[in-house]
This record gives C-alpha cells, structure tokens and sequence, in this order.
C-alpha cells in the first residue's frame, strides 16, 4: 500500500535531499557512496623526479622506481612521472571502468605516447575513463603514465592563493586505483542537485520551488541505492519534473565550454604550455563524447605552444575545429592587458594572432575575447573594427571597486567613434560550473532586462586551466528548456552574437574608456618590465624603420621579417596581462626581463644591419650614423663619442626642408656638429655650429638657475622647484607658494590583491620627502647644456640622485633620476603643483589622448584618484599649461592643480623581491603657451621617448641630401613604417599614421621612395577595395577624422639590378 501524503518542512525535506547526494555524510548508505562500485588497486606503481619538464619520449626512458599510495614527491616546479601499471579483473566486463586518481599537483595521463586526459583535484578531475564498457575481447592490462606537476592549479602560494611560491612544498598521491564507474548513479545525482538547486534559488515563496523539492523528496523515497533496479523510477520522475516547458518569453543563456588559463602568472611560461595541454586533452575528450558541446579557446601564442609540443593534440584541435566545436576566438596573440601596450603593439597583437588562427584554424576571429585585463583604451573598439572585429566580450568590469557599470549588453564607442557590440556574461564569472543558482544568478543580475534576451554563461574551471568537466555539460544539458528556469542551450559565439544583434535595436552607448576600478597599482608595480616594455616598444619601432629605408635604397638588404616576427612575438607575449603589469611570480618577472633583454640585443644588431646598408658599404673612415627615427624636424643635443672613450656634446640641427625620420652621417663624431634631419635625410659632416651658448647655471644662495631663452627653472638647495618661467611671456607655470619635483611618499597597503591595488586610502597618508640644503650642485655649466644634481635620503634604507638637464633650444627641462629602492609597502611619487585651473587633465592613450577629471565630484570621479596615461599627460587653462611627460611610467594623477606622476611600489605578493634594487628613468616638465596641441607636447613626448640614434657606420653616407617622408599637418603622427606582412618578395611598405590632436584635417604624405602603387589597407594590412590612390608628384592626399589610425600599402618600383 502506497504512503500516506504527509506535511512536508521545508528545511528537514531539503537537508534530507541533500544528505542523500553528500560527499561527506551517510556516505555508507546515500546514493553519493555508490558513484563507484568495485575497486582494486593499480598493478604496480613506480616513479621517477625530475627538475626539469621533460618531452614523453624521453622521461619514459628514465629510471622509475617503486613507489606506492602515500608517497610525497616534490619540491614546488618540479615534476613526478608516474608509470601505473593496471590488470581490470574479468568480473568487470560489461561496466565502466575508471583509473580514480588522486593527487597534490596537476596531473596529465599519457596512453600509447599521447596526452588523453589532465587530472587534478582542484578541477574536479579525480578520474579517467579506460573504457566506457569492457568488452569479452578488450585487453585486460595496460601501461598508462601521469605526470605531475609539483604546483597546484594556482601556483604554490605559502599561506595564500597569491603569496611568494613556497620553494620547499612537497606533494602526495592519496589514491591510484582502478573501479568500477555507475553511470545511471551519476544521472541521478545530477538530477538531484539541480533540484535541490531550484529548490533553493526560486525560494520558499515559489510555487516551482516546491515542485522542485517535492519532486526531489519522492526520488528519495522510491530509490534505494543499494538496488539499482530502483533508480529507474526515480530517474522517471525527474525527466517528468525537468520535461515541463517554459514559456516563449523565457531570457536564453548560451552555455560556452571555456578554459582561461593565464599564460603566466602564479606560474612559468613553461609550466602554461603543460597546463594548456592538460586542459585541451580533456575538452577533446568531451567534444568526442557530446557532439553539441562547443568549447570556445583565446590565445595564439597558446595554439602556438601545444603545435610546438604536442603536435598530435594540435590536430585534434583542428578537427574539430572544422566541426564547429573547438571555436578559436580573440583574435590576439596573447589576452594583453589593455592600459599599458602601445596602440601600434595593441595592432600586432591582433596581427599576429588573426594571422595564426587563419594559418592553423582556416578562419579569423570575429570577437576581442579578454575577459580578464585590468581596464579596456577608448582606442580598442577602432583598432577592433580594422582588424575584422565587430564583438567584444569581457567580465572583468564586475570586479569594479566603487560604481557598478551600467550594462551587460551595450555597444561600445571609442575615441574616434569606431564602436563594436560589447557583452559582459550577466553571471560576472568566467568560470562557472552549471548550477542553477548561477543560472538564476546570470538572469537576475542582467542589466539590460527588456533590451535584451540572451546571454552569455562561461563554464569550466579557469585561471589555472582545467576547462569544463561532464558534469557541468550534464547539468547544462539537463536545464535546456524548464519550467521556472531561463532556458539553457549550449551555443558557440557566434550565435549568441547573432542573437544579440538581432535585438540590439534598444541598446545604448558607453563612449571612452572601461576603466576598471580596481587594480590601479599595475600601472606602477614592476618598474623595469614597465621600462623593458617601452624600451623595446622604441627598438622593434626604429628597426622596421630603418630595415624598410635600407631596402628602398638598397637591392642587396634583406628585411629581417623572421627576426622581427619573433621578437614582436616575445614582446607581446609580455604583454599579456599578469606580465607588463607586474602582477605575477619572480620566475614570470625573470624570464620576462630575459625577453627584453632579448630583443634589445638582437634589436640593435639589426639595427647595425640596416645602417650598414644605409651606408651602402662605402669605404672611408668609420663614422657615425645619426639617425632621427620621428616623423618632424629635431634639433637636439646629443652626446656623441670621442676619442679616448668618453663623450663630448654635439648639437644635431635639422635640415632646413620638412623632412622626416632623417639620417645624417658624421665622420668627426667628437666635433659638436652633425647635421641631421628627421624622417630620412642623408648628409655628410659639417662644420662646428655657431651657436649663441646661452648664459651658465647660476647659483646664489644655494640655489640653482638654469635658463636657455625659452624656460628658466629655478631648484632651490634640496633640488625641489621654486620656479618654472616661459622667458618669452614671463608667465610662471609653479602654483604660487608651492613647490614641482616634491617627492612623496606613501603607506600603501591595499585590502588583498598586493602587486594589483593602490586603495585610495593610500592618499591620507601622504609624506613630503624632504632633503637636506647643500646637497644641490651645478653639473654643466652652459653651452649647449646646463645641469645640476643632487642626492636626497627617501628613508633609512632608500636613496635617490638626480640630475636636472636644460639643453639648448629645449622646451622642457629634464628630470634623470637613479634610486635605489628598498622599501616595503611604500609608493614613491613626484609632484607638480601647477598655476592652472582646470577641472579636467589630459592624459595620452594609445593613438591619441582622452580628459579626465581633476576633481572628485562624483563616484565616477573619485573612483579614479589613479589613472595611467603613456608618455605625457597635461594640464591646461585658456592660453597655457603644463605638461609632465616621462620615459617608462605609466601610472599619474591630477587632483586639483597638481600633477602626479607614480614612480616606484613595493608590494610583496606574489613576488617578494619586486621593484627592490636600482631604478633609473627619466620625465620632464614642459609649460606652455596656447593649447598642448599647438605647442608640441606630442611631439616633445615623443622625442623624449625615442632620442636621436647615433649608430657606428661602415662608411661614409652619400653625401645628397635624402628626405623619405613629410607629412603636411602636425595633426598627422607617421608611427609605423615597415614592410608588408605578404610582402615575401619585399617591395612592399605598409605605413600607420594617426590623427593625434583630435581635429578633422586633410594632409599630404609626400615621398622619395620609388613607389609604384599607394592604397589604403586595414590594420591586418588587406586593401582597400576602393583600390589604388591617385598619386601624384610623389604625393599623396589623406584625410583624417579625429584620432583616426590610417594604413598604407606602399607598393615600390623593383629594385634596380
């Protein structure tokens, strides 16, 4: 006789369902405690520890040892391979048969010589399927290897997810086994916990809920886990419960398998290309056992990685990319950050990696994938749209500290009114596991209800890879369309973008920035991969230059386009976002500087190549090769070397005409005269200039006074400035009663995430660093060049040396500053305060510039008390301003009249040793008359950041004047010259010119070189349509919107035999 209904509490039926599925409780008699059946132990089991992270073929070769369940292996970064010997007993034919697995560290199972499958504990891969059904026929032994890496998912963090490594940790294996696997348990349980889920998140005031609890209590009641003729019934009622439909209205989540796994961070570089493996074996796995499921991947250099190292698992990858489940997306390199790489690195970053994905994959991406960088340039949604781009998706604005942004679904405007579709997963996670309270989570939370239906839910464990497990794909699959619930499909990018766009009618617009709130420290944290990164930005800048004027001129030169591929390469490979930002492990920090150190030392060697060729190979003394590798006239003081080995000054005027990126040579480099002219002149050596020196540094009082006709600064006896005057106009730039070059410093000890935030906080505890009078001498005394210096105690254990510099004909006045920094949870900044008035600031950005705010009025505007900007930053009124430009910061501040520029952290996690040690770098000061556009401070900033080049030549240089390009509007900026991607033959040029003021404007390009053919082309570098442009005298007509990034495709004559 059937029971009697009885009155249900709600809180005793629930903790009944969920004792019956736990993990922990009852487990002798739940249906948790029959996932697996019969269970016997490996064969045999040996082993064998090494320090290094070796191929297959070879760590099989080595000699493995006994070892056995309990065993510690280790230490941190080390790598155990275990060879597991098993024997599946006759009994167990006709069942699934499972290796259970379970250890420290992150596993990868090896079988006949391939990777099939990672295993680790954290996601929630605890076993391998041998054979979904042991047949009669099947062999009954086999040799299986696991090779584990002595980290965990995370890294090894002593005490916290992202303190130091602890070097010394050790690991364990605590189960290697074989069992019998209960696929109809694992149904059931899945069922059973997306009831308890419903149950739960609907609530006890929701008529579904109930349905869901009763639904899971009757399950309960007719299954018993000991007899699985039972569970039947049971798996009866819950296909009852979950085949009720919901209505048409229902919101749509697009399920997308995903797996951000950081290409360094907690971890090496070379431990990411094991961790890509580990995780992709085990999405190919799913793909072959759920042919809906659809697994969306980002990062080339990481396809890059696994082609390189586990070729057979690369095409895998490619099959079933040609299914339409493996989806390749982002388009980029590697997921950068998006604050601190140039624009013209931000272009490679989508050239490289849409040219790798249409090399391996067949097609480019049509979405930016970067769910996880510490804010998003207005430049992006352009730089976006001419690589093919027209989506955008990310989470990382949810982390936001103070304001919550306003949409999920929204289109994007940039700075130049480019604009892409932008959505954020409404669920604020990367990484979810297919429940029904994220299901919930992500309708509830959606920001453009009623604007939009649909929504993108990410699942798999992230991070540290790992990827999506079965039974997030069951549940997901499970919840496909349910009464109560939003209906679940798994889908690709492609169709939720489709989706979206398909109603996209009521959405609206943010224009600028994504500024995340949050995280601001990465502006400043790791002050030599900052200064690695704009060093090597400069060098791979000036190689393309001067290798495409070497092959214009000479049919003999070779561009070096292998070479340059491969340092671009590593550049953006550092540019990923745990890397230039500092917020990564020492080992990640070193091998990042042995990067630079890579490209600065082949840069230059290829920088010598291309000057030999310039030089045409001509004999005659050995000279000098002045090089101006910007696009505008420069006269400039330049240290040149002379006899003996020291250096002497030379002062490098312009040649009277417009041209740019200019050479000159200079046979007598210790003479103070070297003609040369910007972008691509050539002249030969000419007399000692006559120049008017101007008066030498005076100093009274101990104070020092350096004045060159255009700006006279005043240092008083501790080297602060008392004093910054336009001599024309007599107007001082210094807020009266204050001081410039203060330093301050700061306690800075943020709520957790170390290396990544500065709280705003921080600011209340500002303490001016003050030096001693007498410590201000004079350096050189007039001429060209007037300097003084001095020492200043920043604390007990850190100290600081500068040198003032004034040279003639500058307009701004140079800070060269060394520190030896030795501080712990200190920030070190340097003040301006100004004689302006303004409420907002002007702050470079990548092919352009953006205002900020200079007051706190709102959120918004506190929210931002630092900001990062690239070379200058400015602040101006009606008819002046001042602006503070630098050689490797990034991070700064405006608050009122003060400008900031943040100079050095001292975080100690996840890297205790950061930023300790000596720092050298430069800014300068620079007021001026009318707006900063119409004065130059672009291009002061510029000539800051790459100084005139003075390279050894062979020869003597023609002695003709030659002059490649002029661009007519100082509005235009020419930033790239450098050949064409397709271009192996190499007669074919590709230039990037910007709009950089903000105005509409129509300029002519003119040129020398022998060119053939002009059109424009989009940033990956395919043609216009529109086809060539009319050419005419060897000029060229471009017109420009504000900050707009043009490109062009220069097709040169052949060269002469």
């Amino acid at each position: 006789m059937a029971a009697a209904p009885a009155l249900k509490h709600w809180r005793t039926t629930l903790e009944r369902v969920e004792k019956f599925v736990s993990p922990l409780y009852f487990t002798d008699c739940n249906l948790r405690g029959r996932l697996f059946g019969d269970s016997c132990p490996v064969a045999e089991l040996s082993s064998f520890l090494t320090p290094e992270r070796l191929p297959y073929q070879e760590a099989v070769q080595q000699d493995f040892r006994p070892a056995q369940v309990g065993d510690s292996f280790g230490p941190t970064w080390w790598t155990c391979w275990f060879r597991v010997e098993l024997t599946i007993p006759d009994a167990w034919v006709g069942q699934e048969v499972h290796l259970r697995w379970e250890s420290d560290g992150e596993g990868l199972v090896w079988r006949d010589g391939e990777p099939v499958q990672g295993l680790t504990k954290e996601g929630e891969k605890t076993s391998y399927v041998l054979t979904d059904k042991l047949g009669e026929e099947d062999p009954r032994s086999l040799t299986l290897y696991v090779e584990v890496a002595c980290n965990g998912l995370l890294g090894a963090g002593k005490g916290t997810m992202i303190a130091a490594p602890d070097p010394e940790k050790m690991f364990q294996v605590s189960r290697a086994e074989l069992a019998v696997f209960h696929r109809d348990v694992h149904k059931l349980l899945v069922d059973l916990e997306l009831l308890l889920g419903m149950a739960k998140g609907l609530g006890e005031d929701n008529q579904r809920s109930y349905q869901a609890l009763y639904t899971a209590n009757q399950m309960v009641n007719v299954c018993d886990p000991a007899q699985p003729e039972t569970f039947p019934v049971a798996q009866a009622l819950a296909s009852k419960f979950f085949g009720q439909r919901g209505g048409e209205s229902q919101h749509t989540i697009h399920a997308l398998g995903h797996c951000h796994i950081d290409t360094a961070w907690l971890w090496p570089f070379k431990e990411t290309v094991r961790k890509c493996a580990r995780s992709w074996v085990t999405v190919v796995q799913l793909m072959e056992r759920n042919p809906e499921f659809i697994f969306a991947c980002s990062q080339a250099q990481q396809l890059a990685w696994v082609k390189s190292h586990y070729p057979g698992l690369h095409a895998r990858l490619q099959e079933f990319a040609c299914r339409g489940q493996f989806v390749p997306v982002g388009g980029t390199w590697v997921e950068m950050d998006g604050n601190l790489p140039s624009g013209e690195a931000m272009v490679r970053q989508f050239l490289q990696g849409q040219s790798f994905f249409l090399q391996e994959f067949g097609k480019m991406c049509s979405e930016f994938w970067l769910p996880d960088t510490f804010g998003y340039s207005a430049q992006l949604p352009q730089i976006m749209r001419s690589c093919g781009i027209r989506h955008f998706l990310t989470q990382k604005l949810s982390w936001n500290l103070v304001n919550s942004f306003p949409h999920h679904t929204f289109f994007w405007e940039g700075l130049d009114g480019s604009r892409v579709l932008a959505h954020f997963p409404p669920g604020d996670s990367y990484g979810m596991q297919g429940s029904v309270e994220e299901v919930l989570k992500t309708v509830a939370k959606n920001r453009d209800k009623g604007r939009t239906n649909h929504s993108a839910f990410l699942f798999g464990f992230g991070d540290g890879g790992g990827g999506p497990t079965q039974t997030m794909v069951d549940r997901l699959k499970r919840l496909c369309n349910t009464d109560g619930l939003p209906r679940v499909q798994l889908s690709s990018p492609e169709r939720l973008f489709s989706a979206l766009e398909g109603h996209s009618g009521q959405l609206c617009t943010w224009v600028g920035e994504l500024f995340l709130e949050l995280h601001n420290g990465t502006y400043t944290t790791h002050a030599q991969i900052k200064k690695g990164n704009r060093e090597c930005e400069r060098i791979l800048h000036d190689v393309e230059l001067l290798s495409s004027l070497a092959l214009a001129r000479s049919a003999q030169f070779l561009y070096p386009a292998a070479q340059l591929q491969d340092l671009w390469r590593l550049l953006l490979l550092n540019q990923f976002h745990d890397v230039v930002t500092g917020s990564c492990i020492q080992l990640v920090a070193e091998e990042a500087m042995c990067h630079y150190e890579d490209i600065r030392s082949r840069g230059n060697k290829l920088l010598s190549t291309a000057a030999a060729a310039l030089c045409a190979g001509e004999p005659g003394p050995e000279g000098l090769l002045i090089v101006n590798t910007l696009p505008w006239k420069r006269t400039e003081v330049l240290a040149l070397p002379s006899p003996g080995g020291a250096h002497c000054l030379g002062l490098i005027p312009s040649s009277g005409d417009s041209a740019q990126h200019g050479l000159c040579s200079c046979s007598h480099p210790h003479l103070t005269a070297a003609p040369a002219a910007p972008a691509a002149c050539v002249y030969s050596a000419g007399a000692s200039a006559d120049l008017a020196s101007r008066p030498p540094p005076t100093k009274t009082d101990g104070s020092v006074t350096l004045d060159n006709g255009i700006i006279r600064v005043k240092l008083d006896p501790t080297g602060r400035l008392t004093s910054l005057v336009l001599v024309a106009s007599g107007r001082e730039a210094i807020a009266e009663g204050a001081v410039g070059n203060q330093f301050v410093l700061f306690d800075d000890v943020p709520l957790y995430w170390d290396a990544w935030d500065v709280m705003d906080y921080h600011l209340e505890t500002r303490k001016p660093v003050l030096g001693q009078a007498g410590t201000l001498a004079v350096g050189t005394e007039g001429g060209m060049r007037g300097s003084a210096w001095f020492l200043l105690q920043i604390s007990p254990n850190s100290r600081l040396s500068q040198k003032v510099v004034l040279d003639i004909g500058c307009p701004y006045v140079r800070f060269h500053t060394e520190v030896h920094w030795h501080e712990a949870h200190k920030f070190l900044k340097v003040e301006f305060p100004a004689r302006v008035r303004s409420p907002q600031a002007t702050f470079e950005v990548q092919f352009g510039h953006l205002q900020r705010p200079t007051h706190y009025n709102t959120s918004w505007d506190w929210a931002r008390f630092e900001v990062w900007a690239h070379r200058w930053m400015d602040l101006s009124e009606h008819g002046f301003g001042l602006a503070l430009l630098n050689d490797c910061k990034y991070g700064a501040s405006v608050r009122g009249s003060v400008l900031s520029l943040s100079l050095l952290r001292a975080p100690k996690s996840p890297d205790a040793t950061v930023d300790m040690g000596r720092h050298e770098f430069t800014y300068a000061l620079m007021p001026h008359e009318g707006s900063f556009q119409d004065a130059g401070v672009i291009p002061a900033a510029y000539s800051l950041n790459f100084p005139l080049l003075a390279l050894p030549a062979p020869g003597l240089a023609p002695a003709a004047a030659w002059s490649a390009f002029s661009v007519s509007s100082p509005a235009v900026v020419l930033e790239t010259v450098k050949q064409a991607e397709t271009s192996l033959q190499g007669r074919k040029l590709v230039l990037r010119l910007y709009e950089a003021h903000g105005s509409h404007v129509d300029c002519w390009l003119r040129t020398s070189l022998p060119v053939q053919e002009a059109v424009l082309c989009d940033l990956l570098e395919r043609r216009d349509p529109a086809g060539p442009l009319p050419l005419r005298n060897n000029r060229l007509k471009l017109t420009f919107s504000p900050f707009q990034v043009q490109s062009l495709l220069l097709v040169l004559q052949p060269a002469p035999s």
